[in-house]
């Protein structure tokens, strides 16, 4: 009994001094709390303080820099007003100085008119005094002649007449056949002055264009899928793709530049795009053509302002930009109407012609070739057209319609026009000859070799430059062979039309063969 007591006392003495323990160090944490808020408390005055104290010197520095910059600004201000105040004066000095001058003036010319007066009625007064006494003296005349003013004069003037009447005659023949002789000098002269005047690049138009590829790769993700790519861009564009052996690389074959331009751009385009199937293709496509109508507006613009003409239709000025994608003869259309227009306008100049009016006409005189593909008729009907309806001036009009004879010149201006039309399609590097006339020039040139008796092979090399023949050497000997290079080179000259000269070279070699068995 007594140990069961004891026991329940131990265990109330531990719970008693466990409970206090526990209290006892609540107390504590709870005193240690209190003290790290106090000190976090101060800690944050002191923190707010400094910060008040900051903010407060920051605002003192802020006034005091608007206040420099109010003092700067206000400074700078009265200088610019004492300055203005200074001209003011100054031009009010130096207007002062010119109504003084005005007044110096004045009085000088009033003082010269009352001497010119003065002069004036001098002279008049001396005139009168000489009319007088020259009509006594043709008084005194006419008495003693017997003759009165009238007759005299008449015989006078008979005399004079019979005198010079051959001289005249002979002096309008000497200055006809000299203005004859100028005439032609003249224009010759112009001609060579204009030419010199104006200078343009040799014409190199091609009709491929090649472009570079990343890699080979590119070039299978362009023809696609069972060639369905490159099957989208050739019916899309209007060209020719051809893929060759040549790594990296593709050519766009085209006789239209406009063409080949737009599909160059669009394969260029998705190229770096990377996405390459035939709905992108489209959307590239359509996004390329118009990009391109507003280059075809800025070449227009850029031909027009070259050329300093004013007042043309934004239609016409389109029409003008798709020339620089026309050629003729591999000459660009566009850069031979410029030239024409410069030309034309040189020679105008030179005439006293309208020069804007002739460089108008030079310009627009090949218009109908940038549509000739659209609309049915020569370049030249489809032209005046054109002319008609922007409503251009009549002599440009007639300048298109007569620039190839088709219709009669009714102008200096139209004549000009055929002058330099002519001069910039004849002048050296002007044109390229076509690749079908190229051809057909060395075909012929073979033929001409191949139908001489003896002539056993021919090659014509150079581009048509030089024909090298070899003959049968048992047939044709040394004399023969210089006979038949005489007979081939009139053959040539007779037949033939080419550019520059070509060298004629016959080979005779004989051969001796043995074989040791």
């Amino acid at each position: 009994m007594s140990k069961t007591i004891l026991s329940i006392l131990m265990i109330m003495i531990g719970l008693i001094l466990g409970v206090g323990l526990s209290v006892l160090i609540n107390f504590i944490r709870v005193s240690k709390a209190v003290k790290k808020i106090e000190i976090l408390s101060e800690r944050a005055r002191k923190e707010a303080e400094k910060i008040k104290r900051d903010m407060l010197f920051e605002a003192k520095e802020e006034k005091q820099r608007i206040k420099n910059e109010l003092d700067k600004e206000i400074k700078e201000k009265k200088s610019e007003i004492k300055d203005q105040e200074d001209r003011l004066i100054q031009r009010e000095r130096n207007m002062d100085k010119r109504d003084e001058t005005f007044q110096k003036r004045e009085q000088l010319l009033d003082e010269r008119e009352e001497k010119l007066g003065e002069k004036q009625k001098k002279i008049q007064s001396d005139q009168e005094e000489m009319d007088k006494l020259k009509q006594e003296q043709i008084d005194l005349l006419s008495k003693i002649s017997g003759l009165d003013k009238e007759k005299a004069k008449e015989m006078i003037m008979k005399k004079v007449e019979e005198d010079i009447s051959n001289e005249i005659v002979s002096y309008i023949k000497e200055r006809e056949d000299e203005a004859k002789l100028v005439s032609d000098k003249k224009a010759k002269e112009m001609l060579v002055l204009s030419m010199q005047k104006y200078a343009s690049e040799v014409s190199n138009e091609q009709t491929v264009s090649t472009i570079e590829l990343p890699n080979n790769e590119m070039k299978g993700r362009i023809i696609g899928r069972e060639g369905r790519n490159i099957r989208t861009i050739e019916a899309i564009t209007g060209v020719d793709l051809i893929i060759d052996d040549t790594p990296e690389t593709i050519v766009i074959s085209s006789f239209d530049p406009l063409r080949r331009e737009i599909a160059k751009i669009t394969i260029e385009t998705l190229i770096k795009d990377g996405r390459i199937h035939p709905t992108r293709i489209e959307e590239i496509y359509d996004k390329t053509v118009r990009e391109m109508q507003q280059k075809i507006i800025e070449i227009g613009n850029s031909a027009i302002f070259e050329l300093g003409l004013t007042k043309v239709d934004n239609n016409l000025i389109e029409i003008i930009g798709k020339l620089h994608f026309r050629t003729s003869y591999g000459q660009n259309a566009l850069k031979h109407s410029i030239e024409v227009a410069h030309l034309a306008g040189i020679m105008a100049a030179e005439l006293g012609e309208n020069v804007n009016l002739a460089k108008r006409a030079g310009l627009l005189h090949d218009i109908g070739k940038a549509i000739d593909h659209e609309i049915e008729g020569s370049h030249v009907e489809i032209g005046v057209n054109i002319a008609k309806k922007y409503k251009e001036h009549p002599v440009v009009i007639n300048a298109i319609a007569s620039h190839h004879g088709d219709t009669d010149a009714t102008s200096v201006v139209s004549v000009l026009v055929q002058i330099a039309d002519a001069l910039s399609a004849s002048r050296p590097g002007a044109r390229n000859d076509s690749l079908e006339n190229y051809l057909k020039r060395l075909e012929q040139l073979e033929e001409i070799a191949n139908s001489i008796k003896g002539i056993d092979k021919s090659y014509a090399l150079q581009a048509g430059r030089e024909l090298r023949v070899l003959v049968k050497p048992e047939e044709i000997d040394d004399l023969k062979s210089h006979k038949i290079a005489r007979e081939i080179k009139e053959k040539i000259e007779s037949s033939m039309q080419y550019p520059g000269t070509i060298k004629v070279t016959v080979i005779r070699e004989t051969r001796v063969q043995e074989e040791a068995k």
